[in-house]
């Protein structure tokens, strides 16, 4: 056994660790916490093989996830805006000497490329009131590839779906659009809400997403003012949800898309082709 690993070993139960610090979940903070070391060394495993790397993770909390990322052998940025989970995990760097560094603040704040190298491995069980607007963030990087490497997160099941979901299913939206123009995108494993403590209202599920090449021919901006129009009416033909947009409807009839379509029929490069010629 390394010195790392034996010091990791060494620490108190995680749920003692919540208990000695007094760290019941924030509702406003978006907040559950995973308790099970063998499901956190799962969500790790979901993410390949993390030796030698490094991981950014956004809110660690009392740092379940963190020590299976350290027992993986990665090294680990976290970012924390709860300041009562601090000494928690400043346990757990003294148990890692080098290998963990913890920023107090907001991820929605931080300068990722700045702060972290080129290629890092994202792995977070990312607070529900903040998970997709992270994760919008991060697909909508420029330039692209971006600067992170592959992204292992949690959500609600609800967005999870949501992520992966394929045209003509009751999920498939704005965030399915975006996701899969620009990343490889599959469910890694659900997760129950009897793991989180507390027990959240709704399932979850660890989704993994990888980066494509460079998209052509059209920005992020574009493909989301798109989106928003048709989606934002779902029920209506694109001929409708569409009629605001200059030139929308020239460029449906040049693409050869019938107007009478509703937006979730339409295929995500059907959407990618549209926000393309409207560019």
């Amino acid at each position: 056994m390394s010195e790392a690993a034996s010091g990791l070993d060494a620490l108190p139960p995680l749920r003692e660790v919540i208990a000695a610090h007094g760290l019941a979940a924030s509702k406003a903070l978006g907040q559950n916490f995973l308790t099970d070391p063998q499901l956190l060394d799962r969500i790790a495993r979901a993410a390949g093989d993390l030796d030698g790397q490094q991981v950014y993770e956004v809110g660690p909390g009392p740092g379940g996830l963190t020590r299976a990322l350290l027992r993986a052998g990665a090294r680990v940025t976290a970012v924390e805006r709860d300041r009562r989970c601090l000494p928690a995990l400043a346990e757990i760097a003294a148990a890692a000497p080098c290998r963990l560094d913890v920023v107090e603040g907001d991820a929605l704040a931080l300068d990722e490329p700045a702060r972290l190298e080129r290629g890092v491995r994202i792995v977070s069980n990312l607070p529900y009131n903040v998970g997709t607007a992270l994760l919008v963030r991060w697909l909508e990087a420029d330039p692209w590839p971006p600067w992170w490497a592959s992204a292992t997160l949690m959500f609600q099941r609800e967005v999870a779906d949501r992520i992966v979901a394929r045209p003509g299913s009751g999920a498939y939206g704005r965030l399915s659009v975006l996701a899969q123009w620009r990343a490889e995108t599959r469910i890694a494993l659900p997760v129950h809400r009897s793991a989180f403590v507390p027990p959240p209202k709704v399932m979850s599920a660890v989704v993994h997403l990888v980066p494509h090449a460079a998209p052509e021919g059209v920005g992020p901006g574009r493909l989301s003012a798109i989106t928003a129009a048709a989606f934002g009416q779902r029920r209506k033909m694109l001929r409708q949800s569409l009629k605001s947009m200059p030139h929308a409807l020239d460029a449906l009839a040049t693409l050869g898309i019938a107007a009478e379509r509703r937006p979730e029929t339409l295929m995500v490069e059907e959407f990618v082709a549209l926000a393309a010629a409207l560019s």
